[in-house]
This record gives C-alpha cells, structure tokens and sequence, in this order.
C-alpha cells in the first residue's frame, strides 16, 4: 500500500508542476521497480523515500551549470527529459536530477544532481542512455560546468523529500 501511495504522490506532484504551466524535465519519478530496488536494499524509509547512504558509499551532490545555444533549446529540454525518465526508471543509485531555468536567460540550466554513492554516479555515465544523451547534445551545449557540492548535513535529504510530500 505504501507503494501505491508513493507513486500517486509523485504523479499528483508532477502534474500539479505541469498545470502550473512549469517546464519541468526532470520530474521525480518513482516507479514500483525503484521502490522495489530500495526496499530490498533496506533503503527505504517509511515515507517511501530513499535513505542516504553514507561510509565508502557516500552520496555524491553536484550542481551542473549548463549554458544552450539558444537555436538547441527545445531539442536539448527533450532529450534532458528523455535522459531523466530514463535514469530515474532504472537506475537506483540515482536519487535526484532536478533542473531549472535562470528566469533572466532561459538557455542558462542548472541541474542539481545527486546519486547514491560515487559508484551509481560511475554506473550512471556509462549506461547507454547516458552515453546516447551526451552524443546526441554534444552539439547543443555552448558550455558545461560541474561543481561538486558538500551537503552540510546528508541526513536531511529525508527532510527534503517528506516536505515535498
């Protein structure tokens, strides 16, 4: 049951973002496979969301800061939902993708990204779907920067995801 009521949430959530007339292309999605995968990993928490991981396998946060050509836009907002769907669907180790728009320069994106461990980032960019993503936007991207975060306190991811609920 507590399943069912993850999943509707996150839908309610979703479409809630895109009735509200916001371009969201990497809307949380949880499917009964992902909740499957922490359950048996003993990563779940009662609220049905992910628990940090900590140790060796570390949660890895990073923010990147993308720059579009203005001309790519909609292709590359495409394939970053594409990419998303697809990593979140299948990949455990990726706990959040969540991109934003500057509200001044909308070819300015920001995506805050934070996967399991060090590892599920590694297993994350070699997947196929990656690699497809990373070929097929080479060509959109005036430029990419990655900056590795430091959360002040990994116990709160908790906290963030319950609040969303």
């Amino acid at each position: 049951m507590r399943r069912i009521g993850t999943i509707i949430y996150a839908t309610m959530i979703a479409t809630a973002t895109m009735a509200q007339g916001v371009i969201d292309v990497h809307s949380h999605i949880i499917t009964p496979e992902f909740v499957s995968s922490l359950e048996s990993e003993e990563r779940l928490l009662d609220e049905g969301f992910p628990v940090a991981s900590s140790g060796q396998g570390q949660m890895l946060v990073r923010l990147a800061e993308i720059e579009v050509y203005p001309q790519y836009l909609t292709a590359y907002l495409e394939a970053a939902k594409e990419i998303q769907i697809e990593s979140l669907n299948t990949e455990p180790g990726v706990l959040c993708l969540f991109p934003t728009q500057m509200k001044e320069d909308s070819t300015q994106v920001r995506i805050l990204e934070i996967y399991a461990s060090q590892e599920a980032y590694q297993h994350h960019i070699q997947t196929a779907h990656f690699l497809k993503y990373k070929k097929g936007t080479l060509h959109m991207v005036k430029s990419l920067k990655l900056q590795d975060l430091s959360p002040l306190s990994s116990e709160t991811i908790s906290l963030i995801f319950k609040k969303a609920r």
